[in-house]
Formats: C-alpha cells, sequence, structure tokens
C-alpha cells in the first residue's frame, strides 16, 4: 500500500442528529407553553399552558424555549457544516502525511496540516481508562509536537486502537509509544 487515507467523521453522528432533534422539540414545546401563558391562548394541543401565570412560569419557560431553540440552531449549523470532518492521508510515494479537517466558516475553515514522513518520529497511542475514557492516536513530530489523527468523541475499541497504531507505524516505518 503506497498510499492510505482514513476518513475522520465529523459532526454528523447519530448522536449529535439525536440531541439537535430532542432539543429543538424541547425549545419548541417550552417557547409555545411560554407564550399561551402570555395570549391566554392554548397554542399546544396536548396542554393547557394557557392557565400558567405568565409571570414568573410563563416567563421562565419562554427562556427556556428560546435558550433551547439557539442551541438547537447551533448544534443543527455544526452538523451541516460538518465541523470536524475531514482526513488523513499517508502518502509513501511522495514522502508526506497531510491532516485535513473542516471548522466553522470563517479564514479558517479548512486546516490543512502537511508533513515529510521523514520528520515524523513515532506513532503514540493515549489510553485512559474512567469516567471520561480517553483513547487517541496521536502523530508526534520530531519536535515533539503531537498532532490528533483520530475523530473526537465516542472512544474507539482498544484492538482497533491496536491495530490501527500498528499499521500506521508499519506504513511510516516509525515506532508506536504507549502501548
Amino acid at each position: 500500500m503506497l498510499v492510505r487515507q482514513d476518513i475522520i467523521q465529523g459532526s454528523r453522528r447519530f448522536s449529535n442528529y439525536w440531541w439537535a432533534s430532542s432539543i429543538l422539540a424541547g425549545g419548541i414545546g417550552f417557547f409555545l407553553a411560554g407564550l399561551s401563558s402570555y395570549f391566554n391562548i392554548d397554542l399546544l394541543p396536548f396542554t393547557s399552558s394557557s392557565q400558567l401565570l405568565f409571570i414568573p412560569q410563563g416567563v421562565i419557560m419562554t427562556f427556556y424555549g428560546t435558550t433551547a431553540l439557539f442551541l438547537s440552531i447551533f448544534l443543527w449549523l455544526t452538523i451541516i457544516w460538518d465541523v470536524g470532518g475531514g482526513y488523513n492521508r499517508f502518502d509513501t510515494t511522495h514522502g508526506l502525511v497531510t491532516i485535513f479537517r473542516l471548522g466553522f466558516p470563517g479564514k479558517n475553515r479548512e486546516v490543512c496540516l502537511k508533513y515529510p514522513i521523514k520528520e515524523i518520529k513515532s506513532i503514540k497511542v493515549v489510553i485512559q481508562e474512567g469516567l471520561t475514557p480517553k483513547r487517541e492516536i496521536y502523530l508526534k513530530i520530531k519536535d515533539n509536537r503531537e498532532i490528533p489523527l483520530t475523530r473526537v468523541g465516542e472512544p474507539m475499541v482498544l484492538a482497533d486502537i491496536e491495530k490501527q497504531a500498528t499499521e500506521l507505524a508499519r506504513l511510516l516505518g516509525v515506532i508506536v509509544e504507549g502501548i
């Protein structure tokens, strides 16, 4: 294998779709409940929220609904823009490693890092167990910079991390640290 390209999944994950949809539904419900208490009209068909006092319950419901709607919009935009998505390309024919990621729109939306293979010191594996487990693979450069190669979020299975790290180290001709 002369060229290997690993696709990195960004924010377009099932869990993000789930949370964005759930927060949107809850936000609409809270917002309409707050408006129902203000206008004394039932805007939600399955509740009688017009009986709520606008001050303080309706104000709080409207505030929570508005906050949830803004959070949902942020999550949906993150999904649409696929923040964190990209690829790792290991090209042994040209002796180059390319790490590409998408960010938020703006001047620095695309991050593209290129390193010659001869500048790579090792592949580093970090495994921390506990309440928030951490299982990551880093590309360690000779000047001791560590560039993450795995996606953020859901930790990978130990066997997959070990297999991926050893395959990369073999492809690049470097050692594996941390296993």
